[in-house]
Formats: structure tokens, sequence, C-alpha cells
């Protein structure tokens, strides 16, 4: 009786580990599927890395042999400090060269950020040989910024598009065009799927489609804010470079904390003294731009003068305003611009989450084994690298401003005026006399 129960017990065993080294074969199995579909395969991780340029450790062969005999932690420190100002210098120019030349840097700053994230993708697309990927990007480059300036000209000039005869068809049918444009991109690729790389191609395109989020959306949303006045932009821009520039000084002389994985050269230290310092900062240029009338409007189309305009009567936000202050119960009266506590907001946000934008670029780089986008700028990388915080930034700002500080814009009930049919309009112009004229009586 014994031996019986002590072989049923050893045939339970015995199944239990036919069971057990099945459900591991099936999982190895399963673990080399994976492997095989994941996109880009880590055998080829490594190859990418060489095959992009990296541009922290590039420097002028200039300032190299002038800088020969210092440690590399200094001579990064000279390298990087050189270029932050070189870029200060020439962001101040491009803000003296108005509007204008703002939106045309940020357009020139989206395409170039957008070519370096599709870069990485671009070489995957070389080593498997897939067709029509460089291509298809750039067409939904084309296309989502047909769609999205579209949309910010018909928002801020759509009464005098709409006054042109042969553009008021483009306005009308603007968001139509725009999807047919899609759709044509769309077919394209389906055209181009290969049976034997279904995967890797589907994967390239949610490529394209994240980077077109990440880039062209944010750019749009900094067109918008420059358009409710220079200072809704210069101000966010100038805190994420505090934050960035102070956070590196205070983490190279005092860091000594590490503060996340992904970044190992952050530090708590960097992180606490870069906020500091971007909360001040923001306080003092705020402002300081608050007086001058170039900084405070918005941008305006002016019939009158048929050009845009940067003059108006400063709003309530940008006029002093008296607040009693009592400290240790002496009370004492302040005129401060209203626009400095949104600056404090603006600031907290840049200097606590926007970081985040850089950690989430890190990541994406230790994905790819890369250390930097570009080698564009020595001893920063790419451009990406130095405007991962911005585009986060620049969304914040925009639902700011739409959440807290936006009222109704005449231009754009204008130009929704004038897309109705004649008796709609007709019936708003009675509702508005009627109105108006029992106001006035």
């Amino acid at each position: 009786m014994a031996e019986v129960r002590r072989r049923k017990t050893d045939n339970e065993a015995d199944d239990a580990a036919a069971a057990v080294a099945a459900s591991s074969a099936a999982d190895s199995s399963d673990h080399v599927d994976s492997e095989e579909e994941k996109i880009p395969e880590e055998k080829f991780v490594e190859e990418l890395a060489k095959n992009l340029p990296q541009g922290t450790d590039k420097t002028p062969e200039l300032l190299d042999s002038a800088l020969k005999d210092l440690p590399d932690r200094w001579k990064n420190w000279v390298i990087r400090g050189i270029f932050t100002w070189i870029m200060i210098c020439g962001f101040a120019l491009i803000i003296y060269g108005g509007p204008l030349a703002l939106m045309i840097t940020t357009l020139l700053v989206q395409v170039k950020c957008f070519q370096e994230i599709i870069s990485i993708g671009y070489q995957v697309y070389r080593i498997h040989g897939l067709p029509w990927f460089r291509s298809l990007s750039w067409y939904f480059l084309l296309t989502s910024n047909y769609f999205f300036y579209g949309e910010n000209l018909v928002d801020y000039f759509g009464v005098v598009i709409n006054r042109v005869e042969y553009l008021k068809f483009l306005v009308t049918y603007h968001r139509f065009l725009s999807f047919a444009l899609y759709i044509v991109g769309f077919v394209w690729f389906v055209l181009s799927l290969v049976k034997k790389y279904y995967i890797k191609q589907f994967s390239l395109f949610a490529w394209t489609h994240v980077s077109l989020l990440i880039v062209v959306t944010q750019s749009y949303l900094i067109i918008q804010n420059i358009f409710e006045g220079l200072i809704w932009f210069i101000v966010p821009v100038s805190m994420i470079v505090c934050n960035d520039v102070m956070a590196y000084v205070f983490g190279f002389f005092f860091g000594r904390t590490p503060l996340i994985k992904l970044s190992p050269k952050k530090t708590w230290e960097g992180f606490i003294g870069g906020g500091f310092a971007t909360v001040l900062f923001g306080i003092l240029f705020s402002y300081v731009l608050c007086n001058y009338q170039y900084f405070i409007c918005p941008i305006q189309y002016s019939e009158e003068l048929g050009r845009m305009t940067m003059s108006c009567v400063p709003s309530y936000l940008f006029t002093p305003q008296e607040y009693s202050l009592k400290l240790f119960g002496i009370g004492k009266t302040l005129n401060i611009y209203p626009f400095i506590w949104h600056s404090i907001s603006l600031s907290l946000f840049s200097s606590i989450i926007g970081p985040f934008g850089g950690f989430f670029a890190s990541g994406f780089k230790r994905a790819f084994k890369i250390k930097d986008f570009g080698d564009m700028i020595p001893g920063h990388g790419g451009i990406m690298d130095r405007f991962d915080c911005q585009f986060l930034m620049a969304t914040f700002v925009n639902v700011y401003i739409s959440s807290f500080i936006r009222t109704p814009s005449p231009a754009k009930l204008l130009t929704q005026i004038y897309n109705l049919k004649p008796d709609q309009q007709y019936q708003i112009y009675q509702s508005l006399k009627d109105s108006l004229g029992d106001m006035l009586n």
C-alpha cells in the first residue's frame, strides 16, 4: 500500500515537473518571438548609436586647442558656457526682430527637432530597407503644418482673408482640405506595406505620429502664445533657460545627491538651487518687461494700418495695483503688476515639472544608447536636447492662458460671423442693434 502511494506521489511530481518545463518552454518561445518583433531590435541598437551624430563631446578645433590643458570636467563647463551665451545673444536678436522673426524661428526649430527624432527611426529604415518611410514622414510633417498654421491664420487673419474671394474657399474648407491631404498620406502608407515588415512599418508609422504630436502640436501652441503678447513667450522660455543653467551651476559646484536614475548627473542640489533661482529671476524679469508695450500688447491685425500692430492700452494684468501686506504687525502697501503673480505660477511649473521634459528625453536616448539627439550645438548636443523642456512649458502656458487669462476675441467672432449665411448674419446684426439701442437709451 505504501509502495502504491509512493509511486502515485512520484507520478504527480513528474507530471508537475513536465508542466513546469512545458510552461518554461512556452515562455521561452514567447520571449524569443517578442524579441524578434521588437523595434528596433537589441542587436541593432548599438549600430544605431554609432550612426547617429553626437554633439556633447564635439568641439571646434580652435576652441579644442585652446582648452586642451584643462581637465575634461572644466573643459565641458567652459564650452557649455560659451555656447549658452551665444544662444542667449541669438535669442535676444530674434526677439529684436519682432513676432515674424520669432514665428519663423519656431518653424525652423520645429523642423530641426523633427529631423533629429526621425533620424533615429530612419536608421531602422536604412537597416531593413523599408519603403517610403522618410518621404512619408516629411509628407505628414507638411500636412500637419498646413493644418495647424492654417488654423492660426484663420483665427487671427480670418477677417482679412474672408474679404479676398479666392482665399475664402481655403478658410471655409480648411479642415476638409487638411483631412484630404492626410488621407493621401494614409493611403500612401497602406500601399507601401511589405508583408515581411508589417510590425516594423506600423511601429515607424506610430513613431512619426508621436513625433508630430511632440513637435508640431507644441510649436502651434507656441505661435498662439506669441499672439497673446511677446511676454507670454519670452518669460516662459527664459525661465526654462534660467532653470537649466542654474541647475547645472548648482549641481556642478554643490551637487552630491543623485536626483533620478534616468539622468545620473542631475542632483537634488541642482534641482532645488535652480528652482529658487528661477522663481527669483521670473519675478524680476517679468517686472522689467511689464513696463514696455512691445512685450505686453497682443499681436493683432489693424485694418486701418493694413498690418500687424503691437500697441494697446495696457490691460489689468499690466497695470500696477495696490496690495496691502502685513508682516510682524507692520502694514505696508505695495504697487505690483498682477502679471507678477502669474509669473510665479509659471516659474514654479518650469522649475518643478519642466525638468521632467528633460528626464523624458533622457529616457528616450537611453533606450537607444545615444548621448544626444544631434551634434549641432557643441557642448549641448542637438536642437532637441535644448528644447525638450520648452515644448512641455509651451503647452502649460497655452493651457494656463486659456483657463485663467484669455477673453473672447472680436477677430475670431467676426471670422465665425463671416462664415454664416446672409440671413444668419442679418439676424445677428438685428440682435446687436436692438441690444445696443436699449443700452444707449
